[in-house]
Order: C-alpha cells, then sequence, then structure tokens
C-alpha cells in the first residue's frame, strides 16, 4: 500500500509556474513572450505571479495561456485544462460575494414582482375574455323566437274541419292574423242563417282568403378581413461579416438586437461568414491575426480604428 502512495503523482504547480519555468528552460524572457504574443510585458508577468485580475477576461486569459504554452513548447490543452481548475475557487469567489450584494437581492426581488405582476394580468385578460365570449355567444346559440327562459314549446292553431252532412264545428283557436269575425259557409248560400251564438252570417261572394306575411330571409355576408392593407412590409438591414485568419485569435460579434453571433477563439486558417442585423459590433483579440476581413463583399480596412494592446473594437453598419 505504501508503494501505491508513493507512486501517486505529485500535485501540479500553478500554471504561471509551468510557464515560467518552461520558458527560462527555452532561454527566452518575458518582453520575448510579450513581444511575439502582442502583450504588455505587465500582463505577461501577471500570468506567471497567478495575478489574474489584471486580465479583462477569462476568455483573454485562457487565450493568452494558450498561446504561451505553445511558444513554450508545453502542452497548451493540459495547460488550460489546469487553468480551468485553478480558476474554479475565483469562479465561486466571485458567485458568493455576488449573492452576497444587496443590489443583486433588490434585482432579483424586482424580477420576482414582475413576474407576478405579468401572470395576474394573463389572469385577468382570460376571465375578461371568457366574460364576453359567454355573454356575446350565448344569445346566438338560442332558437329563433325563443327567449332565454322560455319553455320553448310552439303552439300551432288547430284546423277546422267541417263534415259532409253541413255541421260546422268551430275553431279551437283563431289565428292572430284574423283580425275579423269568421266567415261560415252554409249549403244554401241564398239564405240567412243564425247561429245560436246570435251572430248572422251574411252573404258573401266567397270565402275571404288568408292574407299570409311572408318575411324575406336576410343573409350577412362578412366582408373579408384585409390583412396589410398598406401592403407594407418592414424589412430589417441584414449585413454579412466574413473573416479570415492567419493566427489565434478571439473574436466576438453581436447584432443590433444584442445576440452574440462570434464568441469564440479562432485558430490559424480557421474562417468565418456570418450575417445579421445591423449595425454589427465586433471586437478582435489580435488585430496582426486577420488575414482579411469584408463586410457585404467589401473589404474592409480595420487599420483606420483605435487599435490598444494589438485588441480593436469597432462597428459595422450599412
Amino acid at each position: 500500500m505504501e508503494i501505491e502512495e508513493n507512486s501517486q503523482p505529485a500535485t501540479k504547480k500553478p500554471v504561471g509556474q509551468q510557464l515560467r519555468k518552461a520558458r527560462e528552460e527555452a532561454g527566452l524572457s518575458s518582453d520575448d513572450i510579450a513581444a511575439v504574443q502582442h502583450l504588455r510585458p505587465s500582463v505577461v508577468q501577471a500570468i506567471e505571479l497567478g495575478d489574474y485580475s489584471q486580465i479583462d477576461s477569462e476568455l483573454f486569459l485562457k487565450g493568452y495561456v494558450r498561446a504561451y504554452a505553445k511558444q513554450v513548447g508545453l502542452d497548451a490543452d493540459a495547460v488550460v485544462a489546469d487553468l480551468d481548475q485553478e480558476l474554479e475557487p475565483i469562479r465561486q469567489q466571485r458567485e458568493r460575494e455576488q449573492e452576497a450584494n444587496p443590489l443583486v437581492d433588490i434585482e432579483r426581488r424586482k424580477h420576482r414582482k414582475r413576474r407576478i405582476a405579468k401572470t395576474l394580468v394573463c389572469l385577468l385578460a382570460l376571465g375578461i375574455a371568457g366574460y364576453l365570449a359567454f355573454t356575446l355567444l350565448l344569445p346566438d346559440l338560442l332558437l329563433p323566437g325563443q327567449e332565454a327562459g322560455s319553455s320553448g314549446v310552439v303552439t300551432q292553431p288547430e284546423a277546422v274541419l267541417g263534415d259532409q252532412g253541413g255541421t260546422e264545428t268551430p275553431a279551437a283557436a283563431t289565428e292572430p292574423e284574423r283580425s275579423g269575425p269568421e266567415v261560415i259557409t252554409s249549403a244554401d248560400e241564398s239564405l240567412p242563417e243564425v247561429t245560436d251564438s246570435g251572430l248572422m252570417a251574411t252573404e258573401q261572394s266567397g270565402p275571404a282568403e288568408p292574407v299570409t306575411d311572408q318575411i324575406p330571409a336576410v343573409v350577412q355576408t362578412p366582408e373579408p378581413v384585409l390583412e396589410n392593407p398598406g401592403g407594407l412590409s418592414e424589412v430589417a438591414d441584414t449585413g454579412r461579416l466574413q473573416i479570415r485568419f492567419s493566427n489565434d485569435c478571439w473574436v466576438r460579434v453581436s447584432d443590433a438586437e444584442g445576440n452574440r453571433l462570434v464568441n469564440s477563439l479562432q485558430r490559424n486558417g480557421d474562417r468565418i461568414d456570418i450575417a445579421g442585423s445591423t449595425p454589427l459590433r465586433v471586437v478582435i483579440g489580435a488585430v496582426d491575426a486577420i488575414e482579411s476581413i469584408r463586410f457585404q463583399g467589401e473589404p474592409v480596412d480595420i487599420s483606420g480604428y483605435q487599435v490598444v494592446n494589438n485588441r480593436s473594437e469597432f462597428i459595422l453598419t450599412i
């Protein structure tokens, strides 16, 4: 068991010490590394000392360390993996500081209140829509001529039937369209006849024909809904950006809405061809690693933009 424990590899040295040792073995100075990597000597010294607070971001730091490791003959992937493990405690410390920040807690409460307010507004809108649908569609579901709360029974008037012997049968119910007394004819039309009720039927040339009112059916044709009557359409300006790289370079490109189109480390011979809504915001980590850059098919001269520590940031628009 002791032999197995002694055979375990020792804890790896910090990344800065690994790079410094390899640099010294290669007979190079920190100024030589800074000149090749286009960095300030203070940045190289900060990497070797493990003072990563002077680097803008973790992505830039990994890019610098990878290029440094390649220059001194180390395995760049292994060195970056060690750096990632070394940065983990720093990330956790930043998260704890951010959680302890009272401004972050206040912002979190604001987001929670906004979500609750949006939920209440949606529920209120659904309730109003349901009430309107119930009140507007319910009358259309009722039968024609039927009111809400009625029994729905429609009575038909009884027909007046007469037998062959001339005996008249009074109607049980009269039609609502007839406003005058009902005229009954007998076999002998020349003589007036007095009924039991004391009414006299006068001589008429023929029976009265009922007048029925015909109600024409009205069909409503809905008018077609015009979509986009002006025929106008909004077309966002889209720009195309093409970049070819001759060395390792970190690049970030964002569109007009702030969407990250590219945010990665490019290698020698890599090429990106992207399109997005303009203006495009471009950040180049190593200007001298750009072989060519074209926007909308036209070459872009980035020498006209400000370059600080071999880093440039500019905006392209149509």
